[in-house]
């Protein structure tokens, strides 16, 4: 006799297969969380390292800025000193100019010229005088160029005026003032002491 088996095989695998498919199911849940997790965690820390790292830069920045004001402060100080270092290089330097012009004021004048005033703004000296003549001006400021005291000299005015008949001419006129070379400075020197003695 022919065997049949009449048991709900075909239901029986149908559960088989669904509990496999859960369990797989459940499984690749649960390696999807874990997955999850391990990738929000690896941006979480490397997020927590950015931010460590941004406030590092942060800090040094700060560090950095109070080191630029001090060397602002610092700039400022050396630019305060040496202003202060050059006028004091200027006045040492003009400290002999003075007796220097005035001599050279006096063995340029030719004869004939008169000087009335002098005024000084910055390094330009105003001179204003009476001559006998042009040609006594002009002689007066060739004198002037030749001197290496004073250079430019610049005729402003010059006219027929006064009361003075012996210099009827008026004039003014500008005339800047230099420092001359060393050598011709030294040469200068020794022929005022060799004049003085």
């Amino acid at each position: 006799m022919a065997r049949i088996n009449l048991l709900p095989w075909r239901a029986e695998r149908r559960k088989q297969r669904q509990k496999e498919f859960m369990t797989l199911l459940g499984l690749a849940a649960a390696a999807g969380v874990l997955i999850s997790f391990l990738i929000v965690m690896y941006y979480n820390g490397q997020i927590e390292g950015q931010q460590y790292r941004n406030q590092y830069l942060r800090n040094q920045i700060t560090l950095v800025d109070e080191q630029i004001k001090e060397i602002e402060a610092l700039d400022r100080k050396k630019a305060n000193l040496l202003a202060r270092k050059q006028v004091i290089e200027e006045l040492q330097a003009s400290r002999s100019q003075m007796v220097h012009l005035f001599d050279q004021l006096v063995r340029t004048i030719p004869e004939g010229v008169k000087l009335n005033t002098i005024k000084q703004a910055g390094s330009v000296l105003t001179l204003d005088g009476q001559a006998q003549s042009n040609a006594r001006v002009s002689s007066y400021m060739r004198n002037l160029e030749e001197s290496g005291w004073m250079a430019n000299p610049d005729l402003s005015i010059i006219e027929a005026k006064g009361d003075d008949k012996g210099l009827p001419n008026a004039f003014s006129l500008k005339v800047q003032m230099v420092t001359p070379k060393q050598d011709d400075a030294a040469a200068e020197g020794e022929a005022v002491a060799g004049g003085a003695r």
